[in-house]
């Protein structure tokens, strides 16, 4: 690696107009492309002291042998710029799009003697109208049937059209009754090109209109006793109105927007785009996004945005989570590549769009939840992240028994401790332990305390299963790598308890979560991970899944805890705590009493006395962890 100072510019080197910079590694590959409103201001940052800068950053600068800008005319330039270098030179360190695959449309070839309904994932086919995308093929393929019942324009192929009109006989779909067009011998070129006007117009605007009108011919079909005709025309309106049905009005007719929901963790985010056109969700996508370096959500916003409209046509509204800084470059970028038609990017804070976004946001999450477990479930990629674990921290052998551990309180009340266990890259739940700490001074202390109290079990042949004592068994299984949640603090005093118990042959590391880092003991700098390495997502899994158990047993010991119950509940200061206690004089006699005895309390009104009634004899949820708000969850995780 080299020294960043070797090929820093001087500062009155680079300009202060807006532009484009490339970080280049030792064989003049481009390893990273941003943009900046000005040079100046952005390099610098870059150029800071290294023990000031994210962890990748720092990586991604002293991978770097050196840095070149191109200075441009606006911010708009600048976005465009970028955009392209990031295409052509796909760097290393920008945001790489996975599973970004190629939805499929519904597509009419306007360009045609006669015109065809067909799916694709093709963008380019010259004179095509699409809708869309779709999130599965069977989903597009269902839309044409039903379409074709109410409009038949042609289905069948070009060489199958070609070789219809040269014979004289209907293609093989409008022998069987699959295809109207003009090979059918059933319309001209014309009536044909005026029935795909039709269907185009009802699938741009899905306007009810259409139906009514049909509906009324039908009636006057069956009233003049011209039952075939009728009958047709009741299979188009049914056809019709199953079309409208499957695509919900959500929003007022006139609102065509895409809506963006994210959903980000420090390695990978999830995107889902709700296509609303006329106030009907008329298509759906979803990818998901590895993240190199350190991103919030205004910047995965703006290179979403890129990566959603690089072959699809803007609308004229976008709704997003966050608006990016330079959001007013964006909207000229879009506005560009909607033929200069205004582009208004926006945020939404309440009302339907704001209540759809929050919908799109929860599938974004579902997304990512599922993406996270068919990598988990992944036995190849389990076995590539202990492999590369054990070249990274360089242990003798992989760690097939990982142990995670975490301390959680609330304001240094109810201390516990978890340790999870995995096994082989996956979870193994009837080995996991949770511990309950009596005195603590720091987190630090409290860790030492636990992994002083599991060595001393290491080797411990009589640990067998025992349910009826209730111990799950196993507890004695040596590890080949305790995991701590922090940083240098945390792994110091892991590495003490390991020193004191006598215990040897076990390594220890920790993940510090701002970061993400890999922390060992007696090291002044951490083990930096690819951001898209199976040995990160592992260690991750290890450290969120002892997080959640601690979170999960103080939680229910808070809810064992009277002082605890009492105390979350709104209105409830201390003073009025320690007043209903000293009333009643016990525990048990609180729980007892009505509302009309509570509400006697000074202090206590009849409404807050029934709501501490209703608390304290709440039933605990399943497992006994109380259901709580997120901000009570973070509460607890307060340190």
């Amino acid at each position: 690696m080299s020294n960043p100072v070797d090929y820093r510019p001087r500062p009155g080197e680079i300009p202060t107009a807006p532009g484009v910079y490339r970080f280049r590694g030792p064989d003049r590959r481009v390893l990273y492309v941003g943009k900046a409103k000005n040079l100046r201001a952005r390099l610098s940052n870059y150029f800071a002291p290294l023990r000031t800068l994210h962890e990748r950053t720092r990586r991604m600068v002293t991978t770097a042998t050196s840095v070149e800008w191109t200075v441009v005319g606006s911010d708009i330039e600048a976005l465009q710029l970028e955009y392209t270098w990031i295409k052509e030179f796909e760097p290393p360190f920008n945001i790489k799009f996975r599973d970004d695959k190629s939805y499929p449309y519904l597509a009419v070839t306007l360009a045609d003697e006669a015109p065809r309904v067909m799916v694709t994932r093709n963008h380019r086919i010259k004179g095509a109208k699409y809708f869309g995308p779709y999130p599965k093929v069977w989903a597009v393929r269902e839309t044409i049937d039903l379409m074709i019942k109410a409009f038949p324009i042609r289905t069948c192929s070009d060489s199958s059209y070609k070789r219809a009109m040269d014979s004289g006989r209907p293609c093989f779909p409008g022998q069987i009754g699959r295809c109207g067009g003009p090979c059918s011998g059933r319309v001209s070129i014309a009536e044909h090109r005026e029935i795909v006007g039709q269907f185009v117009a009802f699938m741009a605007s899905h306007d009810r209109s259409v139906i009514t009108r049909m509906r009324k011919q039908m009636q006057d079909a069956a009233a003049a006793q011209d039952y075939e005709v009728a009958a047709t025309l009741r299979d188009r309106v049914l056809a019709l109105e199953a079309v409208l049905e499957k695509s919900a009005v959500v929003l007022p007719e006139s609102v065509n927007s895409d809506l963006f929901g994210i959903e980000h963790d420090e390695l990978a985010a999830a995107v889902q785009q709700f296509i609303v056109r006329g106030g009907r969700i008329r298509g759906v996508r979803s990818w998901v996004v590895d993240k190199e370096l350190d991103l919030g959500l205004a910047e995965l916003v703006d290179s979403v945005l890129q990566s959603a409209y690089e072959n699809d046509e803007p609308p004229g509204e976008i709704i997003v989570p966050e608006l990016p800084d330079d959001s007013e470059a964006l909207e000229q970028w879009l506005r560009g590549m909607r033929d200069g038609r205004a582009v208004r990017l926006r945020t939404a804070r309440r009302g339907d769009k704001a209540a759809l976004l929050q919908t799109a946001t929860l599938n974004a999450k579902h997304t990512l939840a599922v993406y996270k477990t068919r990598r988990a479930g992944d036995f190849v990629a389990r076995s590539q992240a202990l492999a590369d674990i054990q070249e990274a921290l360089g242990l003798d052998e992989a760690p097939l028994r990982m142990e995670g551990y975490d301390v959680s309180h609330l304001a240094g009340t109810n201390i516990v401790a978890s340790m999870v266990v995995f096994e082989d890259g996956a979870p193994k739940k009837n080995h996991y332990r949770r511990f309950s700490i009596p005195e603590y001074a720091d987190d630090t202390e409290a860790l030492y305390q636990v992994l002083m109290r599991r060595l001393a079990h290491i080797d411990d042949d009589q640990d067998e299963p025992d349910p009826e004592a209730g111990r799950p068994g196993k507890f004695a299984y040596r590890p080949n790598l305790l995991v701590v949640d922090g940083g240098q603090p945390q792994v110091a005093a892991a590495a003490r308890a390991l020193a004191d118990s006598g215990v040897e042959g076990i390594a220890v590391c920790g993940i510090a979560k701002r970061l993400e880092e890999i922390w060992l003991p007696g090291e002044d700098f951490p083990v930096i991970l690819p951001r898209t390495s199976d040995a990160l997502f592992l260690f991750q899994r290890l450290r969120d899944e002892a997080h959640r158990f601690a979170i999960s047993y103080q939680r229910q010991k808070r809810r064992r805890d009277i002082g605890s119950v009492l105390g979350e509940i709104p209105g409830l200061g201390p003073r009025r705590v320690q007043s209903l206690l000293r009333h009643f004089g016990s525990v048990a006699r609180l729980k007892a009493a009505e509302a009309d005895a509570v509400a006697e309390v000074p202090g206590i009104g009849p409404v807050l006395a029934e709501t501490i009634v209703k608390a304290l004899r709440a039933p605990a949820p399943e497992g006994g962890v109380p259901i709580e708000a997120p901000d009570e969850e973070a509460a607890a995780d307060a340190r």
